[in-house]
Formats: C-alpha cells, sequence, structure tokens
C-alpha cells in the first residue's frame, strides 16, 4: 500500500487444500450418483481445491474426471492386493495426477483420511461406511481442531436422525459435518468450514497431521 502499512484486506492462505472424496466404486457413467460426484470433482478444483480420493472406478473415478475438465490437480490413494478377491483396486481409467501407494486396506483408509482436510461423503457400500465411520470417530475424538465432513445427499439426514434415536451419541458428533444436495454447496460449506477455521487463531491447521498412522 502506499502508506506502507500492510493491507490487512489481503486473502489469507487456505487452510483447507485438499478434499478426500469417498463413495461407491461400482457407480458406472450412467448412474445420477457418477454424474453428481462429476460435478462435485469439477466445482471442487473450480474453486481451487485439491481432489484425492482412492484411485478407484466409481465415484473416485468420477470425481478424478470432474476435477481434470477444469484443469484441476488430483491425488490417488492405492494398494495394490494380492488376496482380496472383491477390492476394485486400482482403475486405469481414474486420471490422478499423484499416486500414494500403500500396503494395506486399512493404511489406505488412514492415508485417504491424513491426506484430505475435509471430506466429501457420497452414496456407497460397506467401504464408504467403515470410511465415513472412521472419519466421524476421529472428528469426534479431536473435537475443536477436527477435520469436517461433508455429506452428499438428503438422504444422511435420515441416516443421521437415526443413529441420534437408537446409539448413545454425543452432542458434539453431530456438530462436525454439514449435508448437503449439491456441488455448489459443497464448496459453500468449504468456505464456511475456511471462514471458521480463519476467525479462530487456536484452531487446528487442518493442513498438519490430525492423527499418526
Amino acid at each position: 500500500m502506499a502508506d506502507g502499512k500492510e493491507d490487512k484486506t489481503l486473502t489469507k492462505e487456505k487452510m483447507i487444500k485438499t478434499v478426500s472424496c469417498l463413495g461407491f466404486a461400482n457407480a458406472e457413467e450412467d448412474d445420477p450418483l457418477y454424474k453428481e460426484a462429476y460435478g462435485v470433482g469439477k466445482a471442487l478444483a473450480q474453486a481451487g481445491y485439491v481432489v484425492a480420493n482412492g484411485g478407484g472406478p466409481g465415484v473416485m473415478r468420477a470425481t478424478s474426471e470432474g476435477a481434470k475438465s477444469v484443469g484441476g490437480k488430483v491425488i490417488g490413494v492405492t494398494f495394490y492386493p494380492k488376496d482380496i478377491a472383491l477390492f476394485e483396486g486400482r482403475d486405469k481409467k481414474n486420471p490422478i495426477d499423484e499416486e500414494i501407494v500403500t500396503q494395506n486396506y486399512l493404511e489406505r483408509t488412514l492415508t485417504l483420511l491424513d491426506v484430505g482436510q475435509t471430506y466429501v461423503i457420497f452414496k456407497g457400500g460397506t467401504g464408504t461406511i467403515s470410511e465415513f465411520g472412521m472419519a466421524w470417530g476421529l472428528a469426534r475424538l479431536y473435537f475443536g481442531h477436527h477435520k469436517p465432513l461433508i455429506l452428499y445427499g438428503k438422504f444422511w439426514e435420515n441416516i443421521m436422525a437415526a443413529f441420534l434415536s437408537n446409539m448413545r451419541m454425543r452432542p458434539e458428533e453431530f456438530q462436525v459435518y454439514r449435508v448437503v444436495n449439491s456441488p455448489e454447496e459443497v464448496v459453500k460449506s468449504l468456505e464456511l468450514f475456511e471462514m471458521m477455521l480463519q476467525h479462530d487463531s487456536h484452531a487446528f491447521n487442518p493442513a498438519e497431521k490430525a492423527f499418526e498412522l
């Protein structure tokens, strides 16, 4: 500035840089879920975020393709099993830019959660459920300096209501996520999370490691 004073209106560096996308591996290209994931990947890249996923097919490939359609960067966290017949593995059609190879399924899950500073969780099967459970549990354990979850799809409201009605839940467990229903809402949620992190000078920087593998 002309008077030599620091311009406090300058945009701070983002604390959320990479978003891990988790969801159904068997979604086909004509599946509405695939198209929704593609739209989210595209919106994330357009907003300047790096997309991370498991490097496989379905929702993983869809988010990659969406990000790459607008020149975004994609990280794939993979492992190459020798004895897991029903694991989808690496999809060569998934256009990742950087591959992180892990040794087993558990390490792959933890690395996906470690790489991302926020998670977008789509509809899926038991694999997605296990990833969601781990992400949600860690958010509760590290509450106040946690990595937030974005649950994609209105169906999540029924699922979370069922947990509240039937399980032994703590209040903070319902403060670590947002349910959204469009790519635009995903980006708005990330902007909200970013504002909260920037506002709290004592908040955990999600670019740092939240837990040890």
